[in-house]
């Protein structure tokens, strides 16, 4: 069954692409200023991930002039967030605050037999 963050995962399997969210963080950049983040690879390989984060709606893109102004999109991120791990934090808040009550009330025996 497809997810609709589907796109936004395989996006971030990636860590040139997650690099890339990473420079994005401090602000927005140009597409050059993000091509020149990465030197050690093609203008167009860096470009193919802007496009895959773009895809996911990791990154918005406006035009000024001849500029493309890159920004992160945190929201995805925030969706899969609420998704997978609000769930399994309030799991794990109700087992640790159970564990506790159990410690303070002095009902866990096993604590008690040492």
């Amino acid at each position: 069954m497809a997810d609709d963050l589907d796109p936004v995962w395989k996006a971030l399997s990636d860590p040139t692409r997650r690099s890339i969210l990473d420079t994005l963080r401090n602000g927005p950049r140009t597409t050059t200023g993000i091509v020149e983040a990465f030197p050690e690879m093609t203008r167009h390989a860096v470009m193919k991930h802007i496009d895959v984060l773009r895809d996911a709606g990791l990154i918005i893109t406006r035009e000024e002039g001849r500029h493309r102004i890159n920004s992160l999109n945190v929201v995805p991120i925030r969706r899969i967030y609420e998704r997978w791990m609000g769930p399994f934090s309030e799991l794990w808040s109700s087992t640790l605050l159970r564990v506790k009550d159990e410690v303070e009330s002095g009902s866990n025996t096993n604590l008690n037999k040492e």
